[in-house]
């Protein structure tokens, strides 16, 4: 089977982020299929972008995955850079048809950057050398820019993406959303019964059987902790507005003189801000933050501690459904997890790995906490291997493939 894997921003482990198109596709490529990733040379999100030497293409192999890059202009922030950087790319599209399908006909073609308008020469491709057309849904759009980002629907912009959006629920033969509770919101747009498929995001088990750096990463400040007979509960990743780091810190104050310790590790604009609040509220002794450490020694840096934090913003857009990869990192570690986000869907209480609370409250963060810290260990590490083994079975990328490679396998329904 050839497939045609379309995402914007696409990486690999070797360039960075976004790390699901490569999981997948290596994957199928280890299967015996023909993969190609077609994304943009630029993306913000990667760590290293590939170096184009001036060429408008790039073929490249990794892995066994052949990546199709299209020339992109850098750019900064969400303004007019990043939109031509998004039209070169949609030029690219439609200008290097021929070049991207040049290993044979295409059985299947995914559309997957975050933005919905790669569904038109994502179409062309199927309509001129055939195959499957699937869209996958990050992120709805343009309902994220409306709801979180406070966009005007009637915005020339978002009328343009909301027609987009209904054309991939339109012509695509199926939608695969990360997105758990988004079918009945898609078929408000447009989407056909028997259309939608949930295969959420995954974690790579390899991740976790690599021999930890001698000493693990923190060793010796977290050790002394736990000699001297502190809980801690370790958040890691992004310290950026979403996250809602505000109440965590906040949750300090309530744990006074309680043997129990908050640590932050990670960077981000609001990281600066958070330290120096710590520091302005006297919370020390019951709140840390350090710095952020390498992806590879995340799980070596979980291990070591005793339950384990996530949580985000109240946002009405999570009422279709989350699927944050740090909280499965958390899962995989095996430790309890507290979980602060009001979403359409609670991996911690379906696993009963954790105890499941509201966002941004620091009350209700401190008694998670103490509820926490005064369990037995035994019962500690219950939930933490009811969590590992929920998300072996349902996110382990080797599980996740082959749910995506059974959509290939299925009967064509596009409409014309």
């Amino acid at each position: 089977m050839n497939i045609i894997y379309i995402n914007h921003y696409a990486g690999s482990d070797r360039h960075g982020m976004e790390y699901r198109p490569y999981f997948m596709a290596k994957r199928w490529a280890e299967a015996g299929h023909q993969v190609t990733i077609v994304a943009s040379s630029f993306s913000h999100l990667r760590t290293k972008n590939p170096d184009m030497q001036g060429q408008k293409t790039k073929e490249e192999w990794y892995n066994g995955v052949r990546y199709f890059w299209i020339d992109g202009p850098s750019y900064q922030g969400n303004g007019l850079g990043r939109i031509k950087n998004m039209l070169s790319f949609l030029h690219g599209l439609k200008k290097y048809r021929a070049e991207i399908v040049k290993e044979g006909k295409a059985d299947a073609v995914i559309a997957s950057s975050t933005y919905p308008l790669d569904i038109y020469p994502a179409r062309k491709l199927t309509r001129q050398y055939g195959g499957l057309l699937i869209y996958e849904v990050h992120d709805l759009w343009p309902l994220s820019p409306i709801e979180l980002g406070g966009m005007n629907p009637h915005h020339p912009y978002i009328m343009l993406m909301q027609k987009a959006e209904n054309d991939c629920y339109k012509y695509s033969d199926y939608v695969v959303s990360l997105l758990p509770c988004a079918e009945a919101h898609m078929k408000e747009h447009g989407l056909a019964d028997g259309k939608f498929i949930y295969v959420p995001n995954g974690i790579v088990k390899e991740d976790w059987e690599q021999e930890p750096h001698n000493p693990p990463v923190y060793a010796d400040i977290l050790q002394k902790y736990h000699r001297d007979g502190w809980f801690l509960i370790g958040y890691t990743g992004a310290h950026g507005i979403a996250n809602g780091l505000d109440s965590l810190v906040e949750a300090g104050r309530e744990l006074h003189g309680k043997k129990i310790k908050l640590i932050l590790v990670g960077q981000g604009p609001e990281r600066d801000r958070l330290t120096q609040k710590v520091k302005d509220l006297h919370l020390e002794e019951n709140v840390e933050l350090l710095p952020a450490v390498k992806r590879d020694a995340v799980p070596e840096l979980l291990a070591q501690f005793d339950a384990l934090y996530v949580g985000l913003q109240r946002q009405p857009l999570f009422r279709f459904g989350v699927s944050p990869n740090k909280l499965m990192d958390y899962m995989m570690a095996g430790k309890p997890v507290i979980f602060a986000i009001d979403a359409g869907n609670d991996m911690v209480a379906d696993s009963g790995c954790g105890v499941s609370i509201e966002p941004e409250d620091s009350a209700a963060i401190a008694l998670a906490a103490v509820q926490l810290a005064d369990l037995p260990k035994e019962e500690l590490e219950q939930m933490g291997r009811r969590g590992k083994a929920y998300i072996l079975q349902h996110h382990e990328y080797n599980v996740l493939a082959q749910q995506f490679l059974d959509v290939f396998a299925l009967p064509k329904k596009e409409k014309k």
